[in-house]
């Protein structure tokens, strides 16, 4: 005999069959709502649905698992005896809401039916029981409304606009004004709706209605919305809803009654102080709906002094109990209090720090738990970049949504080429850089916007990395716009943005905005560096910075960065006249003038490297050798390449051949890398001496410097041992020139999944590791990283991808790379140090990844320092407490 699988769990009357601690079968309202009971707080009785029946129930062409109507009758039966009252009885009857409750918060996303229960009997009795035919009357008014919308898809609006045209027909303002004669009338019409819409009678049997609603929770799991939500918000590994079925208590019953949401402290500033709003003589969705003016919640210590103490005291037991800031949902009946909901409130980030500093000085939590649970890595993105007032937003236009690259806010005016875009910049505008894509000939007018909005491209395109990088908000692969270079404009289809007009970009939501919105500078309190001092006593990683000039590793060493695990020799290129040189060299058909054009790129090279050593005085800095093939570093018009053979006295046809030989099918798997520095050890051995004279010179200063040399894209431990020849040669012979000694690495990139399943024969010559998760992404899918926002939201609508796997790393394919690396890479040299310097570095769920693997350090963007040190604590109590 089979045992029975429990689908319905009761709660009321002081006790529970579950608890706080069952929110993936109860999801966290019924959870909590056990949890409240079982403490004695003044909770409704009521029932939950686990989420096992959603789950059967969409595994099984929408029908109710064995038992559950049986259950559920029992429930009501337990309900009804709690509340001395019958489903469906006239002279006593009981009334039930019906609400949605995931595992995971989804406010406002899933449905809600309240008042259920009443039919044309039941509301003659409840009018003459308790007294109040209006109040009776609205509720009936409401729960048809509810119903019609909510379970049969009777759109809201109808009723809401035959509400309308009776109180015109009153002559009457406010619904509060309606009799109840005005009422019984307005039920009439709204039941007409209902039948001319759905073509049946209004349901009497409140059974049959409690049956529709619990489906109609069921079915809002995969509503548009609900889904959506869970995409944005990451929330995978849910099998449902709960549906939570509660007796219900009434706020409409007259001014010793009402209805109100609070928040146990102000969730902008953290303040410690009720924050919220109550409606007498209202129902819930009364006060978030804004049809009526709600009161600040301090005011109903002066309305109801008794129930405002009583709210009070229960706030701060929930809160105690919680061991977190409480978002309460409450009603009162007839001066009776009842809570009727909690669950962790949302907050701003700023809110988060200061909650989680004064939990700890109130002693109520340790700091190792307000580090673990009080504040997330989101909390910290938000602090750290410039925001618009969401207020704003809905005042001005959007006229694109595209990926949220780089979070942040920016204003400027649009310009579409670098060049303009410094020009306007020098004459002291404000500037948004827009471009189909970007490539790194783009870098001196991106450097110069406050944003940068792309037409094409990923979260790690060009644009994405770059703006990260510097902190700049990006929206990247924003197709609803089209820009047109020769017009020297942009369009979403409906109207025309020129060259120099204002527009406004959040890289935190993707929106492009038309006009100028205000934005809110970035605070970072004495709570931030307080909960950051505690944030690095518990993790056991390093985090350095991916910084290319000592500007943004000052920055980066603001927010903590111990050290850069990835400069990019390549974007020091592209400064100034340089580029002149290195084109000079590109162009060379002989050694000998290669390396006179790489003498003239020396000192800016060696002026770099000193800039970013004394930024970073005493830490380690990993500097990577050029990477990109020589093709990015040339023009690719004609007009420009007109311009180059002036520069460099060179004919126009051999500047366009040499251009044209340069060009590669494929430049991701062509020749750039090592590959370079093995055509070319003259360039290689240029950046090896700039490095090591630039060390010599800071380190005459008084400073400590600590080089690490690191080889891009090798596959095979001759390349590798080719490279590292080369650096050492040309290091012990500045060396032996200058008659000092530097401390320097020679590590090499692992990017290449051959040099992941043959770190073992790379290791012995290495003295670092540094998992290049970009590349290795791309080779390990074969997705180009460029090229891939146009399949990905089908591949994440469909779940054949879960994240996006250049935000988030894949842990099954690239992740099984990296981990055989590591351990190979052990066996062969056991104190070898190992990095990553991807985008990954910046990712939490990435980072967690990389604690577990035992690497020494992540490398991320200046700006995700602090969110990388945050994840890197969590990682580190999340594995010690298993």
């Amino acid at each position: 005999m089979t045992n029975k699988v429990k689908y319905v769990y009761v709660f009321g009357g002081g006790k529970a069959d579950g608890d706080r601690t069952m929110k993936e079968l109860l999801g966290g309202k019924g959870a909590n709502l056990a949890e409240m009971s079982r403490t004695g707080l003044p909770v409704p009785p009521g029932l939950t649905v686990t989420t096992e029946a959603c789950d059967h129930y969409y595994k099984n062409n929408e029908q109710w698992p064995e038992g559950l109507d049986e259950q559920l009758r029992e429930g009501i039966a337990f309900q009804e005896e709690q509340m001395g009252a019958k489903l469906g009885d006239p002279q006593n009857p009981l009334l039930l809401s019906v609400r949605s409750g995931a595992a995971a918060s989804m406010p406002g996303m899933m449905d809600t039916v309240l008042n259920l229960g009443l039919n044309d009997e039941v509301v003659e009795g409840l009018a003459e029981k308790t007294g109040n035919e209006r109040f009776a009357f609205d509720s009936y008014r409401r729960f048809i409304d509810m119903f019609g919308d909510v379970v049969m898809g009777v759109s809201h609006d109808l009723f809401e606009e035959a509400m309308e045209k009776l109180k015109e027909e009153k002559g009457i303002e406010n619904d509060t004004d309606l009799s109840a004669e005005d009422l019984r009338e307005l039920v009439d019409r709204f039941k007409a709706i209902y039948r001319k819409k759905t073509g049946f009678m209004f349901p009497s049997d409140p059974m049959e209605q409690l049956r529709y609603s619990v489906n109609a929770v069921f079915g809002s799991w995969m509503a548009d919305r609900a889904v959506r939500y869970r995409q944005i918000n990451k929330i995978t590994g849910l099998i449902g809803t709960a549906v939570n079925v509660q007796a219900m208590v009434f706020g409409n019953m007259g001014d010793t009654s009402g209805s109100g949401v609070l928040f146990t402290r102000n969730p902008s500033t953290g303040e410690n102080k009720l924050y919220g709003e109550y409606l007498k003589n209202a129902q819930g969705e009364d006060v978030v709906a804004g049809i009526r003016t709600p009161k600040d919640i301090s005011e109903l210590k002066n309305d109801m002094p008794d129930v405002y103490d009583k709210l009070v005291k229960h706030t701060q037991e929930i809160e105690k109990a919680y061991q977190d800031m409480q978002d309460i949902e409450f009603t009162i009946q007839e001066r009776e209090l009842y809570i009727l909901q909690t669950r962790n409130g949302k907050r701003t980030g700023a809110a988060a720090l200061k909650i989680a500093v004064d939990f700890v000085e109130e002693g109520l939590v340790s700091k190792e738990k307000a580090v673990r649970q009080l504040v997330t890595t989101t909390h910290l993105d938000q602090l750290l970049h410039p925001q618009f007032d969401e207020k704003a937003i809905t005042e001005k236009e959007v006229i694109g949504k595209g990926l949220p690259a780089s979070p942040g806010a920016a204003v400027g005016r649009v310009y579409f080429t670098p060049q303009e875009a410094e020009e306007a910049h020098e004459a002291g505008e404000k500037v948004i850089l827009a471009r189909v894509e970007t490539s790194p000939d783009d870098v001196g007018g991106m450097h110069v916007a406050e944003g940068i909005l792309t037409s094409r491209g990923g979260m790690t395109s060009h644009a994405a990395v770059v703006a990260r990088g510097w902190g700049k908000p990006c929206v990247a692969g924003c197709d609803e716009i089209v820009i047109n270079y020769k017009s020297k404009s942009m369009t979403d289809g409906k109207q025309t943005i020129n060259q120099g007009d204002w527009v406004s970009i959040n890289g935190t939501t993707g929106e492009v905005v038309l006009g100028q919105l205000p934005l809110e500078p970035p605070k970072m309190s004495d709570d931030f560096q307080t909960f950051m001092e505690w944030v690095d006593t518990f993790r056991t990683m390093n985090i350095r910075t991916n910084a290319d000039r000592g500007e943004d590793a000052t920055k980066a060493r603001e927010f903590g960065a111990e050290g850069i695990g990835l400069c990019r020799t390549e974007h020091m290129f592209f400064e100034g006249e340089r580029i002149i040189d290195v084109r000079r060299m590109i162009m060379s058909d002989k050694e000998e003038d290669r390396r006179k054009a790489l003498e003239k790129l020396l000192p800016y090279q060696k002026q770099d490297f000193m800039e970013i050593y004394e930024a970073l005085d005493g830490l380690p800095v990993t500097i990577r050798l050029l990477d990109p093939p020589l093709h990015e570093f040339l023009p690719h018009d004609e007009d420009e390449m007109k311009t180059l053979a002036k520069q460099l006295d060179m004919s126009f046809e051999k500047v366009k051949g040499r251009v044209s030989v340069l060009q590669e099918a494929n430049p991701m798997l062509g020749h750039r890398g090592c590959r370079l520095g093995i055509t070319f050890p003259e360039i290689t051995e240029m950046q090896t001496r700039a490095i090591i004279e630039a060390a010599i010179e800071v380190q005459d200063k008084g400073m400590k410097v600590f080089p690490e040399i690191m080889v891009p894209l090798i596959g095979t431990a001759e390349e590798f041992e080719d490279q590292k020849a080369v650096i050492k040669t040309t290091a012990d012979q500045v060396l032996e020139e200058t008659g000092k000694k530097v401390e320097y690495l020679i590590g090499t990139m692992i990017e290449v999944p051959r040099a992941a399943l043959t770190a073992d024969e790379i290791a012995p010559l290495a003295d670092f590791f540094s998992f290049g998760t970009n590349d290795l992404t791309q080779m390990a899918f074969g997705f180009s990283r460029d090229d891939i926002g146009k399949f990905l939201p089908e591949y994440l609508d469909k779940k054949i991808l879960i994240n996006d796997p250049f935000q988030t790393l894949d842990q099954k394919g690239v992740g099984k790379l990296v981990s055989e690396a590591v351990t190979l890479g052990k066996e062969a040299k056991p104190d070898i140090k190992l990095g990553i310097c991807g985008e990954h570095g910046g990712d939490p769920e990435s980072i967690a990844f990389c604690h577990k693997q035992g690497l020494n350090y992540v490398s991320c963007s200046p700006f995700r320092v602090p969110i990388a040190r945050l994840a890197a604590a969590q990682s580190a109590l999340q594995e010690k407490s298993e």
